[in-house]
């Protein structure tokens, strides 16, 4: 019988290449959350986007079926959607034509601005 000349040394990775092994693991585990952390969040901010067009679209859909001109000035409301509260600022001002109102509704979530929709009314 003949033995084999590699008896000593032991076959398998070396302790540094199973460290690179999981460094590179780790960093691409990282990336991955990092990803899907970011579409997590552009998810979150479409939907808000969504829920304040709704609430601004209702305060401006409240002083059309009014029927009558608004009056200038400038007021807020709170609007709640889903388990979602925003604020809402509507601030009517004057057009060149007297027969015409400038409809601003800002929608804000924590004081942070979120939306602005602006139309104009006319007598009816």
């Amino acid at each position: 019988m003949r033995r084999s000349s590699h008896q000593g040394t032991s076959q398998g990775f070396t302790l540094i290449e199973v460290m690179v092994a999981l460094g590179i693991v780790a960093l691409a585990l990282m990336t991955g959350l990092k990803a899907s952390s970011a579409l997590n969040d552009s998810a979150r901010r479409q939907s808000d986007m969504l829920l304040a067009q709704l609430c601004a679209e209702n305060a401006l859909n409240a002083l059309r079926l009014s029927r009558q001109l608004p009056g200038m000035g400038e007021s807020e409301l709170t609007c709640a959607q889903g388990s979602v509260s925003f604020q809402v600022r509507v601030q009517v001002q004057n057009t060149p034509n007297q027969g015409f109102r400038r409809i601003d509704a800002q929608v804000f979530s924590e004081r942070t601005p979120l939306l602005r929709l602006t139309t104009v009314l006319g007598r009816q």
